[in-house]
Protein backbone atom coordinates (compact mmCIF):
# COMPACT_ATOMS: atom_id res chain seq x y z
CA UNK A 1 0.00 0.00 0.00
CA UNK A 2 1.40 3.58 -0.93
CA UNK A 3 1.35 6.66 1.45
CA UNK A 4 -1.77 8.06 0.11
CA UNK A 5 -3.56 4.56 0.56
CA UNK A 6 -3.76 3.58 -3.21
CA UNK A 7 -2.92 0.09 -3.42
CA UNK A 8 -2.83 -1.79 -6.43
CA UNK A 9 -2.64 -5.61 -7.09
CA UNK A 10 -0.95 -7.22 -9.28
CA UNK A 11 -1.90 -11.09 -10.58
CA UNK A 12 0.56 -12.46 -8.40
CA UNK A 13 -0.14 -10.65 -5.27
CA UNK A 14 -4.24 -11.84 -5.98
CA UNK A 15 -3.06 -15.54 -5.82
CA UNK A 16 -0.59 -15.80 -3.36
CA UNK A 17 -3.38 -13.70 -0.99
CA UNK A 18 -5.92 -16.19 -2.34
CA UNK A 19 -3.51 -19.30 -1.76
CA UNK A 20 -2.78 -17.49 1.81
CA UNK A 21 -6.06 -17.66 3.19
CA UNK A 22 -7.10 -21.61 2.59
CA UNK A 23 -5.77 -24.52 4.00
CA UNK A 24 -2.97 -26.38 1.30
CA UNK A 25 -4.39 -28.86 -0.94
CA UNK A 26 -3.32 -30.89 -3.40
CA UNK A 27 -0.10 -31.56 -4.02
CA UNK A 28 1.41 -29.13 -2.00
CA UNK A 29 -0.90 -29.86 1.05
CA UNK A 30 0.22 -33.87 0.89
CA UNK A 31 3.92 -32.85 0.85
CA UNK A 32 3.87 -30.39 3.15
CA UNK A 33 2.55 -33.05 5.51
CA UNK A 34 4.92 -35.61 4.26
CA UNK A 35 7.94 -33.17 4.86
CA UNK A 36 6.61 -32.53 8.24
CA UNK A 37 6.43 -35.96 8.74
CA UNK A 38 10.30 -36.94 7.68
CA UNK A 39 11.82 -34.17 9.38
CA UNK A 40 10.45 -35.22 12.80
CA UNK A 41 11.59 -38.57 11.97
CA UNK A 42 15.31 -36.96 10.67
CA UNK A 43 15.31 -35.25 13.70
CA UNK A 44 15.06 -38.45 15.80
CA UNK A 45 17.49 -40.34 13.34
CA UNK A 46 19.61 -37.46 14.09
CA UNK A 47 19.77 -37.75 18.04
CA UNK A 48 20.13 -41.29 18.07
CA UNK A 49 22.98 -40.62 15.82
CA UNK A 50 24.48 -38.05 18.18
CA UNK A 51 24.09 -39.70 21.55
CA UNK A 52 25.35 -42.95 19.50
CA UNK A 53 28.38 -41.64 18.78
CA UNK A 54 28.92 -40.30 21.93
CA UNK A 55 28.20 -43.27 23.52
CA UNK A 56 31.35 -44.46 21.20
CA UNK A 57 33.67 -42.01 22.31
CA UNK A 58 32.88 -42.76 25.87
CA UNK A 59 33.70 -46.38 25.48
CA UNK A 60 36.56 -45.35 23.51
CA UNK A 61 37.84 -43.50 26.46
CA UNK A 62 37.20 -45.67 28.61
CA UNK A 63 39.39 -48.28 26.67
CA UNK A 64 42.66 -46.26 26.75
CA UNK A 65 41.95 -45.74 30.54
CA UNK A 66 42.10 -49.91 31.09
CA UNK A 67 44.81 -49.93 28.48
CA UNK A 68 46.78 -47.40 30.49
CA UNK A 69 46.08 -49.12 33.82
CA UNK A 70 47.18 -52.50 32.38
CA UNK A 71 50.13 -51.15 30.95
CA UNK A 72 51.05 -49.45 34.62
CA UNK A 73 50.77 -53.46 35.84
CA UNK A 74 52.33 -55.00 33.56
CA UNK A 75 55.46 -52.36 34.23
CA UNK A 76 54.91 -53.63 38.19
CA UNK A 77 55.47 -56.88 37.31
CA UNK A 78 58.48 -56.26 35.30
CA UNK A 79 59.81 -54.80 38.33
CA UNK A 80 58.99 -57.78 40.15
CA UNK A 81 60.49 -59.90 37.85
CA UNK A 82 64.06 -57.99 38.32
CA UNK A 83 63.45 -57.90 41.73
CA UNK A 84 63.55 -61.70 41.43
CA UNK A 85 65.66 -61.66 39.66
CA UNK A 86 68.66 -60.03 41.78
CA UNK A 87 66.79 -62.15 45.09
CA UNK A 88 67.99 -65.27 42.73
CA UNK A 89 71.41 -63.76 41.97
CA UNK A 90 72.00 -62.97 45.65
CA UNK A 91 70.90 -66.52 47.17
CA UNK A 92 73.73 -67.73 44.68
CA UNK A 93 76.27 -65.20 45.72
CA UNK A 94 75.72 -64.43 49.07
CA UNK A 95 77.51 -65.55 51.92
CA UNK A 96 75.68 -68.92 53.25
CA UNK A 97 74.07 -67.37 56.20
CA UNK A 98 71.78 -64.93 53.70
CA UNK A 99 71.25 -66.99 50.94
CA UNK A 100 67.58 -68.87 52.26
CA UNK A 101 66.84 -64.60 52.92
CA UNK A 102 67.47 -64.34 49.40
CA UNK A 103 65.68 -67.45 48.18
CA UNK A 104 62.26 -66.48 50.18
CA UNK A 105 62.72 -63.34 48.87
CA UNK A 106 62.63 -64.47 45.12
CA UNK A 107 59.59 -66.95 46.22
CA UNK A 108 57.98 -63.70 47.52
CA UNK A 109 58.07 -62.08 43.98
CA UNK A 110 57.19 -64.78 42.25
CA UNK A 111 54.06 -64.99 44.47
CA UNK A 112 53.24 -61.29 43.85
CA UNK A 113 54.14 -61.19 40.41
CA UNK A 114 51.29 -64.13 39.46
CA UNK A 115 48.63 -61.74 41.25
CA UNK A 116 49.96 -58.79 39.17
CA UNK A 117 49.80 -60.88 36.24
CA UNK A 118 46.32 -61.69 37.03
CA UNK A 119 45.50 -57.91 37.41
CA UNK A 120 46.70 -57.22 34.11
CA UNK A 121 45.22 -59.54 32.24
CA UNK A 122 42.07 -58.50 34.17
CA UNK A 123 42.73 -54.78 32.88
CA UNK A 124 43.42 -56.13 29.37
CA UNK A 125 40.11 -58.02 28.97
CA UNK A 126 38.24 -54.82 30.00
CA UNK A 127 40.12 -52.76 27.84
CA UNK A 128 39.09 -55.12 25.00
CA UNK A 129 35.56 -55.14 25.89
CA UNK A 130 35.48 -51.26 25.81
CA UNK A 131 37.11 -51.22 22.74
CA UNK A 132 34.64 -53.71 21.39
CA UNK A 133 31.45 -51.66 22.69
CA UNK A 134 33.19 -48.43 20.71
CA UNK A 135 33.46 -50.39 17.35
CA UNK A 136 29.96 -51.57 17.90
CA UNK A 137 28.29 -48.14 19.00
CA UNK A 138 29.87 -46.87 16.25
CA UNK A 139 28.41 -48.73 13.37
CA UNK A 140 25.24 -48.19 14.79
CA UNK A 141 26.08 -44.44 14.77
CA UNK A 142 26.91 -44.74 11.08
CA UNK A 143 23.30 -46.18 10.76
CA UNK A 144 21.52 -43.65 12.24
CA UNK A 145 23.48 -41.13 10.23
CA UNK A 146 23.02 -43.07 6.70
CA UNK A 147 19.05 -43.40 7.57
CA UNK A 148 19.55 -38.95 8.43
CA UNK A 149 21.04 -38.48 5.08
CA UNK A 150 18.46 -40.37 3.09
CA UNK A 151 15.48 -38.72 4.59
CA UNK A 152 17.42 -35.44 4.09
CA UNK A 153 17.30 -36.09 0.52
CA UNK A 154 13.99 -37.02 0.65
CA UNK A 155 13.02 -33.63 2.13
CA UNK A 156 14.90 -31.98 -0.96
CA UNK A 157 13.18 -34.00 -3.18
CA UNK A 158 9.49 -33.03 -1.77
CA UNK A 159 11.09 -29.25 -2.76
CA UNK A 160 11.63 -30.45 -5.74
CA UNK A 161 8.41 -32.19 -6.77
CA UNK A 162 6.90 -29.09 -5.20
CA UNK A 163 8.24 -26.58 -7.61
CA UNK A 164 8.35 -28.85 -10.44
CA UNK A 165 4.64 -30.03 -9.91
CA UNK A 166 5.37 -33.52 -10.67
CA UNK A 167 3.86 -36.77 -9.07
CA UNK A 168 6.27 -39.24 -9.43
CA UNK A 169 8.74 -36.67 -7.96
CA UNK A 170 6.19 -37.35 -4.66
CA UNK A 171 6.62 -40.87 -4.95
CA UNK A 172 10.01 -40.63 -4.97
CA UNK A 173 10.03 -38.52 -2.09
CA UNK A 174 7.62 -41.23 -0.08
CA UNK A 175 10.42 -44.47 -1.49
CA UNK A 176 12.83 -42.96 -0.05
CA UNK A 177 11.79 -41.65 3.21
CA UNK A 178 11.28 -45.24 3.39
CA UNK A 179 14.82 -46.29 2.51
CA UNK A 180 15.20 -44.24 5.80
CA UNK A 181 13.09 -45.67 7.66
CA UNK A 182 14.50 -49.08 7.34
CA UNK A 183 17.89 -47.43 7.58
CA UNK A 184 16.84 -45.97 11.26
CA UNK A 185 15.15 -49.54 11.91
CA UNK A 186 18.49 -51.42 10.76
CA UNK A 187 20.19 -48.90 13.62
CA UNK A 188 17.14 -49.62 15.95
CA UNK A 189 18.28 -52.99 15.80
CA UNK A 190 21.90 -52.93 16.33
CA UNK A 191 22.36 -54.50 12.71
Amino acid sequence: MSEDGFHAHGPHDHAVEHEAQHEPHGMAGQLAVITAIIATVGALFAYMGGATQAGAGLAKNDAAIKKTEASNQWNYYQAKSSKQSLAELASELAPENRREFYKKEAERYKTEKAEILLAAKKLEDESKHFDERSEALMHEHHRWAQATTVLQVSIALAAIALLTRRRWLEWGTVGLAGVGGVLGALAWLHI
